[in-house]
């Protein structure tokens, strides 16, 4: 007689839904953290993961070759999604440039080398389940609910200041590389009547 394994769901006990994003004095608050902590990959990790707005998979498979020219880091980069397979342009602000060169530097990385390797022989970088518990890490430290937050946070967040700031779908849309504006909309939790509004007053 086969015995019957029992599978409890993947969300038992888990909130699901949209990730909220950071909000600015979230994202000073964990960047002062990660530096008072001289967490030199962390730092540089939590600046790019915020400026890139690229999900964690994309994110983890980043080589320093995709980010660097010589010896420089890049104030702008493009790597093709994995999801989707479309190329998604991202800028490096100077202190994410300088933060993402300290952590070269210190773990003297080729630029053929994964930018965020694993300790793991079996793994060249670092895993989204890895970098999962990294983004929980990182908002418990700041006394934020890290069942409430998580890896999609940190692609939500500069894409949510552009639009608040700006109200410029389209925009938003290229930088997290939608191919339809509705799925930006989704992502972003506005009202629809709104996000046409501003998508018919937005010139492409």
């Amino acid at each position: 007689m086969e015995s019957t394994r029992h599978w409890e769901p993947w969300n038992k006990g888990k909130l699901v839904g949209q990730k909220p994003p950071l909000k600015p004095k979230d994202i000073w608050a964990i960047r002062i953290q990660l530096q008072n902590a001289h967490q030199v990959r962390d730092l540089a990790m939590f600046n790019l993961a915020i400026d890139s707005k690229l999900r964690g998979c994309d994110l983890v498979n980043l080589h320093v070759r995709d980010i660097t020219h010589g010896s420089k880091v890049l104030p702008r980069a493009m790597v093709v999604q994995r999801k989707t397979q479309r190329p998604v342009q991202f800028e490096l602000t100077e202190p994410t440039r300088a933060a993402v060169t300290a952590w070269i530097e210190k773990a003297k990385l080729k630029p053929e080398q994964c930018l965020f390797p694993s300790r793991l022989t079996k793994s060249a970088h670092v895993s989204t389940r890895q970098y999962a518990r990294i983004v929980h890490q990182w908002v418990a430290a700041i006394g934020l609910d890290p069942t409430v937050y998580g890896t999609h946070t940190m692609r939500r967040t500069k894409a949510t200041l552009i639009y608040r700031r700006t109200k410029n779908l389209r925009a938003v849309q290229l930088l997290l590389g939608h191919s339809k504006l509705e799925s930006t909309v989704r992502y972003l939790g506005i009202e629809v009547d709104d996000a046409l509004e501003i998508s018919e007053q937005t010139e492409i």
